[in-house]
C-alpha cells in the first residue's frame, strides 16, 4: 500500500523575475490546516485524515541533485508525492527521480507558459526551461500542456521537436476530451489560472483558467495519479491569502484523486 507524502521544496533561485516562491510551502500548509475551512473534498473524501496521507516536511534544497536524491528516497519508501514549490525549475529534478522508479512517465502540465526554452537569460535550468530538460532527457513518454497563452516561436519549435501536445487557452474546448491511458504526473503552475483567481504569482498572465476549470480537469482524470507538484506561488504577491487557500484546496482535491 502506498502513502501520499506532502513535501515542500522551498527553492526559488531559478526565478527569472521575482523571488518569493521559496516561502510558499509554509503558507500553503497554513492554509491547508486553517480553521476557515474543513478537510473534505468536493468528491466527498477527507484525504488529510486518511492514514495513508502524511506530511514529510521540507526538503533540504542546496542544489538539483539534493532535490532529486531526496525525492528518490521518499519514492523508495513507497510514497507518492505532492510537492509544494518553489519555482517551476524544481519539476525537473522531481521528474528525474520519478523516471528512475517508473521509467518515462506521462505528464499533464497546467501553466500559462510552455517552460520549453532551451535556455532563458543564459540559464538552461531556469524556471522557464524544466519541460525542455525533461523532454530532451527522455524522462516523459507524453507531455500534454493545458492553459498555455504565451508561446514564442522558439517554444513552438521546441514543442514540435519534442512532440508536445499543447492545448492553448484559446482552444480550451479541446481539453474536454483529454484522456490518458498510463499512470500520470501532474505539474500545476498556479499562473495557469487567471490572476483574478490566483493573484499570488510572480507572472500575471490575464486570460487564464478559472478555479472551476482546473478542478474539472482534476476530477475528470480517470488514470491513476502517481504524483503532482504545485509551483510558483509567491506570497509576496498574494492578497488575503487568496492564492494560498486556492493551493490548499488543490492539494486536497489532488490527494483525494490519488487515494481513490
Amino acid at each position: 500500500m502506498f502513502t501520499i507524502a506532502l513535501t515542500g521544496i522551498p527553492f526559488d533561485r531559478k526565478s527569472s523575475f521575482l523571488q518569493g516562491a521559496a516561502l510558499a510551502p509554509a503558507r500553503i500548509r497554513a492554509a491547508l490546516h486553517s480553521g476557515a475551512g474543513n478537510s473534505w473534498t468536493e468528491l466527498g473524501v477527507t484525504p488529510l485524515e486518511d492514514p495513508r496521507f502524511q506530511d514529510a516536511g521540507d526538503l533540504h534544497v542546496e542544489d538539483y541533485h539534493a532535490i532529486s536524491s531526496q525525492i528518490a528516497a521518499l519514492l523508495a519508501q513507497g510514497h507518492r508525492l505532492i510537492s509544494l514549490g518553489g519555482d517551476h525549475s524544481v519539476t525537473f529534478p522531481v521528474v528525474q527521480a520519478y523516471a528512475q522508479v517508473f521509467g518515462p512517465i506521462d505528464i499533464l502540465h497546467i501553466d500559462a507558459h510552455g517552460d520549453l526554452y532551451h535556455e532563458f537569460e543564459g540559464d538552461p535550468f531556469s524556471h522557464a526551461c524544466p519541460l525542455a530538460r525533461i523532454m530532451e532527457s527522455g524522462l516523459a513518454r507524453r507531455l500534454v500542456q493545458v492553459g498555455i497563452r504565451t508561446l514564442t516561436p522558439h517554444q513552438r519549435e521546441q514543442a514540435a521537436r519534442f512532440g508536445v501536445e499543447t492545448i492553448e487557452m484559446k482552444d480550451m474546448h479541446r481539453a474536454a476530451t483529454l484522456q490518458f491511458d498510463q499512470p500520470l504526473y501532474l505539474s500545476l503552475d498556479l499562473d495557469g489560472l487567471d490572476p483574478a483567481f490566483a493573484p499570488g504569482v510572480s507572472h500575471h498572465e490575464p486570460g487564464g483558467l478559472s478555479t472551476r476549470q482546473v478542478l474539472e480537469i482534476i476530477h475528470r482524470l480517470e488514470t491513476p495519479l502517481i504524483g503532482a507538484d504545485i509551483v510558483e506561488y509567491n506570497p509576496h504577491r498574494d492578497w488575503a491569502d487568496m492564492t494560498a487557500t486556492l493551493a490548499a484546496k488543490l492539494v486536497k482535491e489532488i490527494a483525494g484523486n490519488m487515494l481513490g
